[in-house]
């Protein structure tokens, strides 16, 4: 499910600006962009967000600054080498980028000191452990403001599988008043059949012709797809009443649902029962792709 939030935050003599956004997924693929030289924060910040959502993939970027120069932080300092070698790099990559007709985003002095190596903390260690704990009590309002979000499309969502499934089950209602029909018509075509075929062949086993008639009727009977069909239906209503995550049951669900409307149309026998099908598949293909938006 798409979202998008983004949260500003201070705190142990830092101040942080990060966002989160999120596309369909078929699971759970977390992508963190996140200080390298804050102690186990990218850990912890994945243990949460799994929590917090099951499924999409989900995209953190995380920017620190230090507000002046903190406690404990005075014996940070640039490392030249190390600095020169980033921008070395950065330089070729800028130019590669270039001859390839691609334009990159500029990166800022931010991005440049979050690499590792680029700030020597040999003259003093830094403990990062109060700033880490800050910006993981700043996450759940981020989090927060994400579930919203998502939760505003998931209304939309839900009430666009809402009307689809009623369509489906207006199709599947109609397929039955007409597979009723076409029974009646059929028992006729398959007697007419039996008697030409009795009038036509000497020696013939009268029973077993008519058992064979008696197989093919059954065989061509959709009875049993349209109770699935009416089947899945209650079933995912009762997903889209469900508040926990239900995408993945709503994606086995659509498959069940084609597979019943692909039955129906190779034992159709008629035009109008064949219409009714390939309406359901439009529907239930539609659906489909509105349950990928699902978590």
């Amino acid at each position: 499910m798409t979202g998008f939030a983004a949260r500003r935050g201070q705190g142990a003599g830092h101040s942080w600006a990060w966002d989160i956004r999120s596309v369909n997924g078929k699971g759970l693929d977390l992508r963190l962009r996140v200080p390298e030289w804050i102690d186990g924060l990218e850990q912890a910040l994945r243990a949460e967000m799994a929590k917090a959502m099951g499924r999409g993939n989900v995209s953190l970027s995380l920017k620190v600054a230090r507000d002046g120069m903190s406690e404990g932080a005075e014996g940070l300092r640039v490392n030249p080498p190390a600095l020169a070698a980033v921008l070395k790099a950065m330089a070729e990559v800028e130019q590669t980028a270039m001859d390839a007709g691609l334009t990159l985003a500029p990166a800022n002095a931010a991005d440049v000191l979050a690499v590792r190596g680029v700030l020597d903390t040999s003259a003093a260690e830094i403990d990062t452990a109060p700033l880490r704990a800050a910006i993981l009590a700043d996450l759940p309002a981020l989090l927060a403001e994400f579930a919203a979000m998502r939760g505003a499309e998931g209304a939309v969502l839900a009430r666009l599988i809402g009307a689809q499934l009623d369509e489906v089950a207006r199709l599947t209602e109609a397929a039955t008043h007409e597979a009723a029909a076409r029974r009646a018509a059929a028992a006729g075509h398959l007697r007419e059949a039996l008697a030409k075929v009795l009038e036509n062949v000497d020696g013939v086993d009268e029973t077993r012709l008519a058992q064979e008639l008696a197989l093919l009727a059954v065989k061509n009977d959709v009875t049993e797809e349209l109770d699935r069909l009416g089947a899945h239906i209650d079933a995912a209503r009762a997903l889209l009443a469900d508040g926990g995550p239900v995408g993945r049951k709503f994606d086995f669900l659509m498959q069940e649902f084609m597979r019943e409307a692909n039955t129906l149309c190779s034992k159709a026998q008629s035009m109008a029962l064949t219409r009714i099908g390939l309406d359901l598949k439009t529907v239930i293909d539609q659906m489909r792709e509105q349950v990928q938006n699902v978590e």
